[in-house]
């Protein structure tokens, strides 16, 4: 099946929630799902209201201006990446500034509950594009969502460890997009449902970001999880997931290019397998949701949907709705 075939697919499915396997105290009901081409439904009959929420990754905008001009040995490659695009419906040029500003108008005009912009909205951390991406966001009014993806605070080739340029980039630059929250985590709860978002852009989950996924569960609360690289899931390449059995030194086949670290010889920590474990096993979990492949995805992992976005660069997004059903 080609790339266009899958997407002019239907699927629906169901995601086996309860309490059957003692994970949440008291459990919530059985939910449906089903995805056609760009959108998906979760049916369950613990929701109180629709939900509606636009998802929207891998944008890549690269404008820059005199203040990115010291930064240019890190930017280039990148600055050059998406400049102009052909549109996933229609094969039509486009580029990335003109396909989030589609994606800012269309969260107004269809009155979104959340905006989830789970990574990659930038190609490289320029000041330029961060301004002009937070004046956007501020004029369309729109609940939102944001966590970095790999290249949102990846300068190519220039010093320091994976954890440590994160935080530094996203202190510097990325902080007015977390409006006040923590960057690694964060939960917003709409109508009973809690929308759960995790940085995991260094392919690795922390100790802090783990525990607040539990807390989250134990809630026992419908839970939607956000994140930017996909979860492993079998038959899929090291490249797609986060908690790849394989993932680790052997396996990266792209550190020079993109002038980074290479994975480390030990593989994924402890911390990581264990959160990928608990993810699947949640009974209260809607769905895992992601973009990184720029490629429209879905497999299912112990009755838990796992979908993958197309790239917004190329005028991509995901349409998400929750549905009471009776």
């Amino acid at each position: 099946m080609n790339r266009r075939d899958f997407i002019q697919t239907t699927v629906t499915g169901t995601v086996a929630l309860g309490a059957e396997n003692g994970t949440v105290p008291g459990g919530i009901q059985r939910s449906r799902f089903s995805l056609d081409q760009n959108r998906v439904k979760i049916y369950s009959p613990d929701f109180t209201k629709p939900v509606k929420v636009l998802l929207v990754s891998d944008t890549h905008l690269w404008m820059d201006d005199q203040r990115g001009v010291p930064f240019t040995q890190y930017s280039g490659r990148m600055a050059k990446a998406y400049n102009q695009t052909k549109h996933f419906q229609t094969g039509q040029p486009t580029n990335p500034n003109e396909s989030f500003e589609k994606m800012t108008r269309l969260a107004q005009d269809s009155k979104v509950d959340l905006l989830a912009l789970p990574g990659d909205l930038f190609s490289f951390p320029s000041e330029a594009a961060i301004d002009w991406v937070t004046q956007k966001l501020s004029e369309a009014g729109v609940p939102y969502q944001y966590a970095a993806g790999n290249h949102d605070w990846h300068y190519e080739g220039m010093e320091g460890s994976l954890v440590n340029l994160r935080s530094q980039w996203a202190d510097q630059r990325l902080k007015p997009l977390y409006q006040g929250g923590h960057p690694l985590m964060t939960v917003k709860e709409i109508s009973g449902i809690r929308f759960v978002t995790l940085d995991n852009s260094i392919y690795e989950i922390l100790p802090e970001q783990l525990t607040f996924f539990r807390e989250q569960v134990k809630t026992g609360k419908p839970l939607v999880l956000f994140v930017h690289i996909p979860l492993y899931a079998p038959g899929r390449s090291v490249g797609f997931g986060c908690g790849h059995p394989q993932w680790g030194w052997e396996a990266d086949r792209n550190f020079e290019l993109e002038r980074r670290p290479r994975w480390p010889k030990a593989g994924h920590t402890e911390t990581t397998m264990t959160f990928h474990r608990e993810v699947f096993s949640a009974a209260n979990l809607l769905g895992v949701f992601s973009g990184h492949t720029h490629k429209q995805s879905l497999d299912v992992i112990n009755g838990i949907p796992l979908f993958v976005t197309d790239a917004n660069a190329t005028g991509a997004f995901m349409d998400i709705e929750f549905l009471p059903e009776s």
